[in-house]
């Protein structure tokens, strides 16, 4: 065999080997997230890339809807039906495609020319391979599988950010619902007041500015109930694209109430220990760091090798014996000797570690700010439940008895059962910040969607195999 034969034969062995090193995962990336979501939320999640799965997905989802819906099962709802979510994991396959892709070695090239002079006819073949991308490979697939690794960090974050996102949402969802059906008693007691006024001065027991009073009651009242229903409408509908519902899925039902408060509120002393632990923004920012760090090694490495190129030739003439060998191109290093190249990495480095460190920072703060808002909406509404309603109900009682003596009038008591219902509105207000409070601590142990990424990075292989080459 000779030698340019070997040499092509070499080559296209070292294609196959390279190809077959970069193959494509069972699941596309998908259980990394599908276990942080499991681990973190306690949640399943699908990912719908056929029918079937969507009809899956659809057949569980009209389950969960069929019941009034829990806090928890909102949740699940929007892991399952909400479509951005879905069109998130598609990230994970346009990754995982890149990734494969850079471990590839690229096409081969063939050229054939055909030229004459008078009688004589000369025909030109080559085979070209780029070497450039083949001795950068061993550095650009590790790239790219760190680049993937983030992409599942972060549509991990997108699934933990959609579950906070819909627990706040159903909250003051059902904290409107409760406010309609509060600010209608008030109406109705404003609407009596007003009514009974009416009459009262009809007979001359009242005079204009007493029954005025009573009447500008009623219309602030009536006023205060269309605010509340639109505010329910409009929470909702928030709720409602969350969970990514539609047609028939819009008419889900809400219980009646909020959730009851927990016996005792959450104790995190090491709280900040915990957020840089297990935060997913200080992590990918760690991340980030690392990989530019990999990243500038690899520019220094291969400063001086610009298009570099392998090429077989075979010419041959009907009236010169036939010509053969190789070639090899490259770029001399005569004006660019790739300094400033290097000085950009350097400087994208220690970029991406001050965003690492400021991350962590925030992080600290975040969480010790989500905590202590969470612990002061807690006492809150504690006390709103355990002092100030049972306080209102016994002043009602009392002012009971004393009507039923004829001690008060109709309007006292009336003025005080508005009172009454005043205080059961801000409880329900003070029970919804707390969960509300809640799902932002949770949200700030996790961190923020968005995570870092190493700047000036490529965002595809040939961008990575450009970085490699030059």
């Amino acid at each position: 065999m000779s030698a340019r034969t070997s040499l092509a034969a070499a080559a296209v062995l070292l294609s196959a080997v390279l190809a077959g090193c970069a193959s494509f995962s069972a699941d596309g990336g998908f259980a990394t997230v599908e276990q942080t979501a499991q681990n973190r939320l306690g949640k399943e999640l699908r990912w719908a890339r056929s029918a079937a799965d969507q009809a899956a997905i659809d057949q569980r989802v009209a389950e969960l809807l069929a019941k009034p819906l829990t806090m928890d099962d909102a949740v699940q709802v929007a892991l399952l039906n909400n479509r951005g979510l879905q069109a998130s994991f598609q990230e994970l396959g346009i990754s995982e495609a890149e990734r494969v892709q850079a471990g590839r070695l690229a096409n081969p090239g063939f050229s054939f020319g055909r030229m004459t002079r008078g009688d004589e006819i000369e025909i030109e073949r080559g085979l070209h391979l780029n070497l450039a991308r083949l001795l950068a490979m061993p550095l650009i697939g590790p790239m790219e599988t760190r680049r993937f690794e983030q992409t599942q960090s972060l549509v991990a974050m997108n699934v933990l950010s959609l579950a906070a996102d819909t627990r706040k949402a159903y909250v003051n969802a059902l904290a409107a619902q409760e406010s309609v059906r509060y600010m209608q008693q008030v109406k109705q007691a404003a609407e009596a007041s007003a009514e009974l006024a009416r009459r009262m001065e009809q007979v001359g027991n009242f005079n204009k500015l007493q029954r005025a009073r009573e009447q500008g009651f009623y219309a602030d009242a009536a006023l205060n109930l269309a605010l509340a229903e639109q505010a329910q409408r409009a929470s909702r509908e928030r709720l409602t694209r969350l969970l990514g519902a539609w047609g028939p899925q819009t008419q889900f039902t809400l219980p009646e109430r909020l959730p009851d408060l927990p016996a005792q509120p959450l104790d995190l002393p090491d709280i900040e220990r915990v957020a840089l632990a297990q935060r997913l923004d200080v992590q990918g920012a760690r991340l980030a760091a690392e990989q530019t760090a990999r990243n500038l090694g690899l520019t220094r490495r291969t400063r001086f090798i610009n298009v570099l190129e392998l090429g077989l030739v075979r010419n041959s003439s009907n009236e010169a014996p036939t010509q053969r060998g190789w070639e090899l191109s490259f770029e001399l290093p005569l004006f660019d000797w790739s300094g400033a190249r290097v000085a950009r990495s350097e400087a994208v480095y220690m970029q991406s570690v001050h965003r690492a460190a400021e991350t962590a920072i925030n992080a600290r703060s975040e969480v010790r700010e989500a905590y202590g808002a969470y612990r002061t909406a807690y006492d809150i509404a504690r006390h709103h439940l355990d002092e100030i309603v049972p306080l209102r109900q016994r002043i009602a009682e009392e002012n009971v008895l004393r009507y039923n003596g004829m001690l008060i009038g109709v309007f006292e008591l009336l003025a005080d059962a508005r009172a009454q219902i005043a205080s059961v509105n801000a409880a329900i207000e003070a029970k919804r910040d707390f969960w509300v409070a809640q799902a932002d601590l949770d949200m700030a142990l996790i961190g923020k969607p968005g995570l870092a990424s190493p700047a000036g990075a490529s965002s595809g292989p040939a961008m990575a195999a450009e970085a490699g080459a030059h």
